[in-house]
Protein backbone atom coordinates (compact mmCIF):
# COMPACT_ATOMS: atom_id res chain seq x y z
CA UNK A 1 0.00 0.00 0.00
CA UNK A 2 2.77 2.44 0.91
CA UNK A 3 4.56 1.72 -2.35
CA UNK A 4 1.36 2.45 -4.27
CA UNK A 5 0.85 5.73 -2.42
CA UNK A 6 4.43 6.81 -3.01
CA UNK A 7 4.21 5.89 -6.67
CA UNK A 8 1.01 7.89 -7.04
CA UNK A 9 2.49 10.91 -5.33
CA UNK A 10 5.53 10.65 -7.55
CA UNK A 11 3.21 10.75 -10.54
CA UNK A 12 1.39 13.72 -9.06
CA UNK A 13 4.67 15.53 -8.51
CA UNK A 14 6.49 14.61 -11.73
CA UNK A 15 7.85 17.58 -13.62
CA UNK A 16 6.96 17.18 -17.27
CA UNK A 17 7.35 19.84 -19.92
CA UNK A 18 4.98 19.41 -22.82
CA UNK A 19 6.10 22.49 -24.76
CA UNK A 20 9.02 23.52 -26.15
CA UNK A 21 5.25 45.81 -15.97
CA UNK A 22 5.61 45.22 -12.40
CA UNK A 23 3.32 46.27 -9.55
CA UNK A 24 0.89 48.89 -10.84
CA UNK A 25 -1.49 50.11 -8.17
CA UNK A 26 -3.99 51.76 -10.47
CA UNK A 27 -7.43 50.29 -11.19
CA UNK A 28 -7.28 50.96 -14.91
CA UNK A 29 -8.38 47.94 -16.92
CA UNK A 30 -5.74 45.81 -18.58
CA UNK A 31 -5.24 46.78 -22.21
CA UNK A 32 -7.74 45.23 -24.58
CA UNK A 33 -6.10 46.60 -27.71
CA UNK A 34 -4.00 43.52 -28.37
CA UNK A 35 -4.86 40.64 -30.68
CA UNK A 36 -4.89 37.37 -28.69
CA UNK A 37 -5.19 35.29 -31.86
CA UNK A 38 -1.49 35.92 -32.45
CA UNK A 39 -0.54 34.36 -29.12
CA UNK A 40 0.41 30.97 -27.72
CA UNK A 41 0.11 30.98 -23.93
CA UNK A 42 2.22 28.53 -21.97
CA UNK A 43 0.53 27.71 -18.66
CA UNK A 44 2.35 26.29 -15.65
CA UNK A 45 0.32 23.63 -13.84
CA UNK A 46 0.74 21.39 -10.82
CA UNK A 47 -0.48 17.84 -11.35
CA UNK A 48 -2.21 17.80 -7.99
CA UNK A 49 -3.87 21.13 -8.74
CA UNK A 50 -4.99 19.97 -12.21
CA UNK A 51 -5.60 23.44 -13.59
CA UNK A 52 -5.80 22.11 -17.13
CA UNK A 53 -8.36 19.48 -16.18
CA UNK A 54 -10.40 22.02 -14.24
CA UNK A 55 -10.69 24.43 -17.15
CA UNK A 56 -11.44 21.59 -19.54
CA UNK A 57 -14.14 20.18 -17.27
CA UNK A 58 -15.76 23.61 -16.97
CA UNK A 59 -15.74 24.06 -20.74
CA UNK A 60 -13.31 26.97 -20.49
CA UNK A 61 -10.74 25.63 -22.95
CA UNK A 62 -13.27 25.55 -25.78
CA UNK A 63 -12.69 28.04 -28.58
CA UNK A 64 -9.92 30.06 -26.96
CA UNK A 65 -8.83 32.80 -29.39
CA UNK A 66 -5.19 31.79 -28.77
CA UNK A 67 -3.25 28.56 -28.51
CA UNK A 68 -2.57 27.05 -25.09
CA UNK A 69 0.35 24.81 -24.14
CA UNK A 70 0.90 23.27 -20.71
CA UNK A 71 3.91 22.53 -18.52
CA UNK A 72 3.68 20.51 -15.29
CA UNK A 73 5.67 21.17 -12.12
CA UNK A 74 6.06 19.71 -8.64
CA UNK A 75 4.99 22.85 -6.76
CA UNK A 76 4.66 26.62 -6.97
CA UNK A 77 8.31 27.76 -6.71
CA UNK A 78 9.46 25.98 -9.90
CA UNK A 79 6.52 27.51 -11.78
CA UNK A 80 7.68 30.98 -10.82
CA UNK A 81 11.24 30.14 -11.82
CA UNK A 82 9.90 29.21 -15.25
CA UNK A 83 7.84 32.39 -15.47
CA UNK A 84 10.90 34.45 -14.61
CA UNK A 85 12.90 32.58 -17.25
CA UNK A 86 10.28 33.30 -19.89
CA UNK A 87 9.35 29.68 -20.57
CA UNK A 88 5.92 29.98 -18.88
CA UNK A 89 3.42 32.84 -19.21
CA UNK A 90 0.96 32.10 -16.39
CA UNK A 91 0.85 30.04 -13.22
CA UNK A 92 -1.22 29.46 -10.11
CA UNK A 93 0.63 29.31 -6.78
CA UNK A 94 0.03 29.67 -3.04
CA UNK A 95 0.90 32.57 -0.75
CA UNK A 96 4.59 31.86 -0.15
CA UNK A 97 6.13 31.24 -3.61
CA UNK A 98 5.73 34.88 -4.77
CA UNK A 99 7.64 36.03 -1.70
CA UNK A 100 10.63 33.82 -2.46
CA UNK A 101 10.50 34.82 -6.13
CA UNK A 102 10.34 38.50 -5.21
CA UNK A 103 13.28 38.09 -2.85
CA UNK A 104 15.23 36.61 -5.75
CA UNK A 105 14.34 39.70 -7.82
CA UNK A 106 12.36 37.59 -10.26
CA UNK A 107 10.39 39.52 -12.87
CA UNK A 108 7.01 38.16 -11.79
CA UNK A 109 3.72 40.04 -11.56
CA UNK A 110 0.67 39.03 -9.51
CA UNK A 111 -2.45 39.71 -11.60
CA UNK A 112 -5.15 37.74 -9.76
CA UNK A 113 -6.06 36.36 -6.35
CA UNK A 114 -8.33 33.72 -4.86
CA UNK A 115 -8.82 32.55 -1.31
CA UNK A 116 -9.30 28.87 -0.48
CA UNK A 117 -10.57 27.10 2.61
CA UNK A 118 -7.90 26.17 5.14
CA UNK A 119 -8.96 22.76 6.43
CA UNK A 120 -6.65 20.97 4.00
CA UNK A 121 -3.57 23.09 4.74
CA UNK A 122 -2.14 20.84 7.40
CA UNK A 123 0.71 19.61 9.55
CA UNK A 124 0.28 15.85 9.82
CA UNK A 125 1.91 13.03 11.78
CA UNK A 126 1.66 9.24 11.49
CA UNK A 127 -1.45 7.78 13.07
CA UNK A 128 0.56 6.03 15.80
CA UNK A 129 2.79 9.03 16.55
CA UNK A 130 3.15 10.16 20.14
CA UNK A 131 2.94 13.77 18.90
CA UNK A 132 -0.49 15.18 19.76
CA UNK A 133 0.01 18.94 19.59
CA UNK A 134 2.18 21.35 17.58
CA UNK A 135 4.16 22.22 20.72
CA UNK A 136 5.50 18.66 20.68
CA UNK A 137 7.30 19.28 17.39
CA UNK A 138 10.30 20.63 19.31
CA UNK A 139 13.43 18.83 18.15
CA UNK A 140 11.51 16.87 15.51
CA UNK A 141 12.21 16.44 11.81
CA UNK A 142 9.45 18.06 9.77
CA UNK A 143 9.16 17.63 6.00
CA UNK A 144 8.05 20.63 3.96
CA UNK A 145 8.47 21.95 0.43
CA UNK A 146 10.67 25.03 0.73
CA UNK A 147 8.98 28.24 -0.36
CA UNK A 148 5.54 26.65 -0.52
CA UNK A 149 2.33 27.69 1.23
CA UNK A 150 2.96 24.77 3.60
CA UNK A 151 6.29 26.36 4.53
CA UNK A 152 4.59 29.56 5.70
CA UNK A 153 1.93 27.53 7.50
CA UNK A 154 4.61 25.60 9.36
CA UNK A 155 6.36 28.83 10.36
CA UNK A 156 3.13 30.25 11.80
CA UNK A 157 2.15 27.03 13.57
CA UNK A 158 5.49 26.96 15.35
CA UNK A 159 5.33 30.65 16.27
CA UNK A 160 1.81 30.47 17.71
CA UNK A 161 2.69 27.40 19.74
CA UNK A 162 5.73 28.90 21.43
CA UNK A 163 8.40 27.41 19.17
CA UNK A 164 10.98 29.04 16.94
CA UNK A 165 11.89 27.76 13.51
CA UNK A 166 15.22 26.73 14.99
CA UNK A 167 13.42 24.43 17.43
CA UNK A 168 12.71 21.93 14.65
CA UNK A 169 14.79 20.20 12.00
CA UNK A 170 13.17 21.20 8.68
CA UNK A 171 13.59 18.66 5.90
CA UNK A 172 13.04 20.33 2.53
CA UNK A 173 11.27 17.69 0.44
CA UNK A 174 8.75 17.65 -2.40
CA UNK A 175 5.50 15.73 -1.72
CA UNK A 176 6.46 12.28 -3.04
CA UNK A 177 9.75 12.27 -1.15
CA UNK A 178 8.09 13.70 1.96
CA UNK A 179 5.50 10.94 2.17
CA UNK A 180 8.16 8.29 1.66
CA UNK A 181 10.17 9.85 4.49
CA UNK A 182 7.14 10.06 6.78
CA UNK A 183 5.95 6.50 6.15
CA UNK A 184 9.52 5.24 6.49
CA UNK A 185 10.05 6.96 9.82
CA UNK A 186 12.76 9.31 8.56
CA UNK A 187 10.72 12.40 9.51
CA UNK A 188 8.30 12.93 12.36
CA UNK A 189 5.78 15.26 10.70
CA UNK A 190 4.85 16.72 7.33
CA UNK A 191 3.50 20.17 6.40
CA UNK A 192 1.41 19.81 3.25
CA UNK A 193 -1.60 20.93 1.22
CA UNK A 194 -4.49 19.34 -0.65
CA UNK A 195 -4.95 16.87 -2.26
CA UNK A 196 -2.01 15.28 -0.46
CA UNK A 197 -3.56 15.85 2.97
CA UNK A 198 -6.77 13.98 2.19
CA UNK A 199 -4.89 11.21 0.41
CA UNK A 200 -2.43 10.69 3.25
CA UNK A 201 -5.33 10.60 5.74
CA UNK A 202 -7.30 8.05 3.76
CA UNK A 203 -4.49 5.77 2.66
CA UNK A 204 -1.76 6.22 5.24
CA UNK A 205 -3.83 7.05 8.34
CA UNK A 206 -2.04 10.29 9.21
CA UNK A 207 -3.47 12.67 11.80
CA UNK A 208 -3.78 16.44 11.40
CA UNK A 209 -2.31 18.25 14.40
CA UNK A 210 -2.84 21.73 12.92
CA UNK A 211 -4.80 22.88 9.90
CA UNK A 212 -4.57 26.39 8.48
CA UNK A 213 -7.40 27.95 10.46
CA UNK A 214 -6.15 30.59 12.85
CA UNK A 215 -2.66 30.47 11.41
CA UNK A 216 -2.54 31.65 7.80
CA UNK A 217 -4.52 33.15 4.94
CA UNK A 218 -5.75 30.93 2.14
CA UNK A 219 -4.51 33.10 -0.68
CA UNK A 220 -3.63 31.65 -4.06
CA UNK A 221 -2.24 33.93 -6.72
CA UNK A 222 -2.29 34.00 -10.49
CA UNK A 223 1.09 35.08 -11.80
CA UNK A 224 2.60 36.26 -15.06
CA UNK A 225 5.80 38.06 -16.00
CA UNK A 226 6.80 41.65 -16.66
CA UNK A 227 7.81 40.65 -20.18
CA UNK A 228 4.38 39.15 -20.94
CA UNK A 229 2.63 42.34 -19.83
CA UNK A 230 4.79 44.42 -22.16
CA UNK A 231 3.23 42.52 -25.08
CA UNK A 232 -0.25 43.89 -25.88
CA UNK A 233 -1.31 40.69 -27.66
CA UNK A 234 -0.21 38.49 -24.78
CA UNK A 235 -1.81 40.81 -22.21
CA UNK A 236 -5.15 40.48 -24.00
CA UNK A 237 -4.77 36.70 -24.03
CA UNK A 238 -3.87 36.63 -20.33
CA UNK A 239 -6.91 38.72 -19.45
CA UNK A 240 -9.16 36.30 -21.32
CA UNK A 241 -7.48 33.27 -19.73
CA UNK A 242 -7.79 34.70 -16.22
CA UNK A 243 -11.50 35.27 -16.80
CA UNK A 244 -11.87 31.67 -17.93
CA UNK A 245 -10.07 30.50 -14.81
CA UNK A 246 -12.52 32.47 -12.65
CA UNK A 247 -15.47 30.82 -14.40
CA UNK A 248 -13.91 27.39 -13.89
CA UNK A 249 -13.46 28.05 -10.16
CA UNK A 250 -17.12 29.00 -9.80
CA UNK A 251 -18.18 25.95 -11.80
CA UNK A 252 -16.17 23.62 -9.52
CA UNK A 253 -17.66 25.25 -6.42
CA UNK A 254 -21.15 24.55 -7.78
CA UNK A 255 -20.38 21.02 -9.05
CA UNK A 256 -18.22 19.39 -6.35
CA UNK A 257 -19.16 15.79 -7.09
CA UNK A 258 -18.81 16.14 -10.84
CA UNK A 259 -15.46 17.86 -10.50
CA UNK A 260 -14.24 15.32 -7.93
CA UNK A 261 -14.94 12.46 -10.34
CA UNK A 262 -13.06 14.20 -13.15
CA UNK A 263 -10.21 15.24 -10.85
CA UNK A 264 -9.91 11.67 -9.57
CA UNK A 265 -9.73 10.35 -13.11
CA UNK A 266 -6.99 12.86 -13.92
CA UNK A 267 -4.84 12.22 -10.85
CA UNK A 268 -5.57 8.59 -9.98
CA UNK A 269 -6.95 9.62 -6.59
CA UNK A 270 -9.95 7.74 -5.20
CA UNK A 271 -13.12 9.72 -5.87
CA UNK A 272 -13.96 10.13 -2.18
CA UNK A 273 -10.48 11.50 -1.51
CA UNK A 274 -10.74 13.93 -4.43
CA UNK A 275 -14.13 15.12 -3.23
CA UNK A 276 -12.92 15.67 0.32
CA UNK A 277 -9.83 17.51 -0.92
CA UNK A 278 -11.94 19.74 -3.17
CA UNK A 279 -14.44 20.58 -0.44
CA UNK A 280 -11.55 21.57 1.82
CA UNK A 281 -10.16 24.00 -0.74
CA UNK A 282 -13.24 25.73 -2.15
CA UNK A 283 -12.15 29.06 -3.59
CA UNK A 284 -13.44 32.63 -3.52
CA UNK A 285 -12.30 35.05 -6.23
CA UNK A 286 -10.81 38.24 -4.81
CA UNK A 287 -10.03 41.67 -6.10
CA UNK A 288 -6.44 42.68 -5.49
CA UNK A 289 -6.90 45.41 -2.90
CA UNK A 290 -4.94 46.92 -0.04
CA UNK A 291 -6.02 44.15 2.34
CA UNK A 292 -4.67 41.44 0.05
CA UNK A 293 -1.37 43.27 -0.41
CA UNK A 294 -1.01 43.97 3.31
CA UNK A 295 -1.68 40.36 4.23
CA UNK A 296 0.87 39.15 1.68
CA UNK A 297 3.38 41.61 3.12
CA UNK A 298 2.98 39.79 6.45
CA UNK A 299 4.00 36.58 4.71
CA UNK A 300 7.07 38.29 3.28
CA UNK A 301 7.99 39.83 6.63
CA UNK A 302 7.73 36.46 8.41
CA UNK A 303 10.25 34.85 6.07
CA UNK A 304 12.48 37.92 6.20
CA UNK A 305 12.56 37.93 9.99
CA UNK A 306 13.66 34.29 9.96
CA UNK A 307 16.33 35.11 7.35
CA UNK A 308 14.85 32.48 5.07
CA UNK A 309 14.91 35.14 2.35
CA UNK A 310 17.54 37.87 1.92
CA UNK A 311 16.55 41.30 3.15
CA UNK A 312 13.09 42.84 3.11
CA UNK A 313 10.65 42.40 0.24
CA UNK A 314 8.21 45.17 -0.72
CA UNK A 315 5.58 42.84 -2.09
CA UNK A 316 3.33 45.67 -3.28
CA UNK A 317 5.84 46.22 -6.09
CA UNK A 318 4.88 42.84 -7.54
CA UNK A 319 1.10 43.36 -7.78
CA UNK A 320 -0.76 44.69 -10.81
CA UNK A 321 -4.39 45.65 -10.18
CA UNK A 322 -5.37 46.31 -13.80
CA UNK A 323 -7.08 42.92 -14.08
CA UNK A 324 -9.51 43.68 -11.24
CA UNK A 325 -12.15 44.73 -13.74
CA UNK A 326 -12.87 41.09 -14.62
CA UNK A 327 -13.65 40.15 -11.03
CA UNK A 328 -17.38 40.00 -10.46
CA UNK A 329 -18.66 42.47 -7.89
CA UNK A 330 -19.30 40.85 -4.53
Amino acid sequence: MKRRIIALLAALSLTVTTVSACGGSDEEAASGTGDPSKVTLTIGDQKGASLQSLLKAAGQLDDTPYKVNWSLFTSGPPILEAINAGSVDFGLVGNAPPVFAAAARSKIVIIGATEISLEGQAVVVPGDSAIKTPAELRGKKVAVAKGSSAHYHLVQVLKKNGLSYGDIQPQYLQPADALAALSGGRVDAWAIWEPYTAQAEAQEGVRIIADGNGYVNGYNFQITSEAALKDADKTAALKDFLGRYHKAVLWANDHPKEWAELWAADTGLPVDVAEQAHRRRLATILRIDDEVVTEEQRVADAFSELKLIPGKVEIADFFDRRFNDIVEAK
